[in-house]
């Protein structure tokens, strides 16, 4: 069946609307805006309340005989080469989840890297699934991790058989990627399927200069943050799937079990749009991008100080497969400083929020809506960095620890821990203890410590210096972590052979 990409059918429909002067005696409550806060409309404008209307019974009828979210997802799968597409407006948290209930259920194994984001330690503790972690590839001298090897899941396969699928996430946003069809194949052979949490890589089907797509790689699910690199909305995502191996309707019914019942149409709408610009102009628009990305990097590569890591530098034996230049991941160590105290430097001085810092390096993500008026304050401000760099120092130390001391035991699962009956005790404390909550530096929320993990000193000594550093803990009970939440002494909890 031939489509049509200059059709967007969710965009086309709230036209319809606005022009059909539709008058809903339903919600949203502000009904285009008449009743909406005069702060809040000159603030937001009026076109925001024009797109807010009912998916069903506003933008379709109420039995949605229009097709209207139909005909777009199926345009989104055809563009991404997908066989089946489904829109999310609760991010590619609610996805990920969706497609983990989808493959394995309560008590039954999962392979998982262990550099998953949080919404997926949150699908763990949602579900009772019991992780197999794949460790990732550990880059030593810049402590960094990479995606796991397909070597490692084949390892994890032959040591849990009974495993109901596994799950990688690639790109990181850190910019490296997996070898994705290297991991279908180790997947296939054993009938098992392959979810790739694709977050950050809504840009990847519409260049070939850019690292594989999961849909064309092999996976069988494949979960794409929208807004993340490419122009919807925050929340925007969608997922696909491809094979035989996941029943459509029983992914739509997980997705249906965790979603609103009161979806967005302007999310819809955001994902709508970038769908036909991307299926008309993607190429160009990512040629251009990559373009820009390539001067932008040479460019802080000439600033005395900075370091930007390039293919060189993350792929390679035991290290990543591919590599996607839009992040531009910046090393400042030479600088003395911390990237905490750099992002937050050139946030207060230029008005610029960069992407991640950690306790070396700040990343800034160049996408398709850069220009060179951009890039020139992005330039403009990390010289500047570099000029004044002696007020940054000195830095409190991170103690980040080896990555073999980076890794605990899993005392428990996920689920056990998280709803166990729980105590606060000192950090200084909590080592030999069980974990009951996450401890998520943020960004990128890569949990370094999940609910059910058995402390230790260097992991604690770690997070504590990492916070008197300026790291992020938002979902640890204490934020700066003068107490960590742990499984209590009384509470009986499960131990794994």
């Amino acid at each position: 069946m031939h489509l049509d990409h200059h059709e967007a059918p969710v965009l086309e429909a709230l036209a319809r609307y606005r022009d059909a002067d539709e008058l809903g005696f339903t919600p949203p409550g502000h009904k285009q805006a008449r009743g909406a806060d005069p702060a809040v409309r000159a603030v937001l404008g009026d076109a925001v309340f024009h797109g807010d209307v009912l998916a069903s019974g506003g933008l379709d009828d109420r039995r949605t005989k229009g097709r209207i979210l139909e005909r777009a997802e199926e345009l989104m799968a055809d563009a991404v080469h997908a066989e089946h597409t489904f829109f999310s407006t609760c991010g590619s948290s609610l996805s990920v989840k969706a497609a983990m209930l989808t493959v394995a259920a309560h008590g039954q194994k999962l392979l998982v890297g262990r550099d998953a984001h949080k919404s997926v330690i949150a699908g763990l503790i949602l579900s009772g699934i019991e992780p197999v972690w794949i460790e990732p590839q550990w880059d030593r001298e810049r402590h960094l991790a990479h995606p796991p090897s397909a070597q490692a899941f084949e390892r994890g396969f032959a040591e849990h058989p009974d495993a109901r699928g596994a799950l990688v996430t690639s790109p990181t946003p850190y910019g490296s990627a997996a070898a994705l069809q290297e991991i279908a194949e180790v997947c296939h052979r054993r009938s098992r399927p392959l979810i790739v949490d694709e977050a950050w890589g809504a840009h990847l089907p519409f260049h070939p200069a850019l690292p594989s797509w999961a849909m064309d790689a092999g996976a069988d699910v494949c979960v794409t943050s929208i807004h993340k690199m490419g122009s919807g909305l925050e929340q925007g995502s969608v997922f696909h799937l491809k094979g035989t191996l996941i029943d459509p309707a029983a992914l739509a019914s997980r997705a249906d079990l965790l979603g609103t019942t009161s979806p967005s149409v302007l999310l819809y709408a955001g994902i709508d749009g970038w769908r036909r610009q991307m299926a008309l102009h993607g190429h160009g628009l990512m040629s251009r991008a990559l373009d820009l990305a390539a001067e932008v990097r040479a460019s802080i590569e000439a600033i005395d100080g900075l370091h930007v890591n390039d293919e060189d530098d993350f792929c390679g034996p035991g290290l990543a497969a591919e590599f996607d230049p839009l992040p531009v991941v910046i090393d400042i160590g030479r600088l003395r400083t911390t990237g905490y105290r750099a992002a937050d430097w050139i946030r207060a001085q230029h008005h610029l929020d960069l992407h991640l810092f950690d306790h070396r390096r700040i990343s800034a993500q160049i996408t398709h809506a850069d220009d060179a008026s951009t890039t020139e304050r992005l330039l403009s401000a990390l010289r500047d960095l570099v000029d004044h760099a002696d007020a940054l120092r000195p830095a409190p130390e991170v103690a980040v620890p080896d990555p073999e001391d980076l890794r605990m035991k899993q005392a428990s699962l996920p689920r056990d821990a998280y709803f166990s009956a729980t105590e606060d005790v000192s950090w200084k404390e909590a080592a030999g203890r069980v974990a009951a909550e996450m401890i998520t530096p943020y960004p990128p929320g890569i949990p370094v410590v999940l609910p059910g993990e058995e402390l230790t000193e260097p992991v604690l000594r770690y997070l504590r210096t990492g916070v008197e550093a300026g790291m992020n803990l938002p979902d640890a009970a204490d934020a700066q972590l003068d107490t960590v939440r742990v499984v209590a002494c009384t509470a009986a909890r499960r131990r794994w052979p």
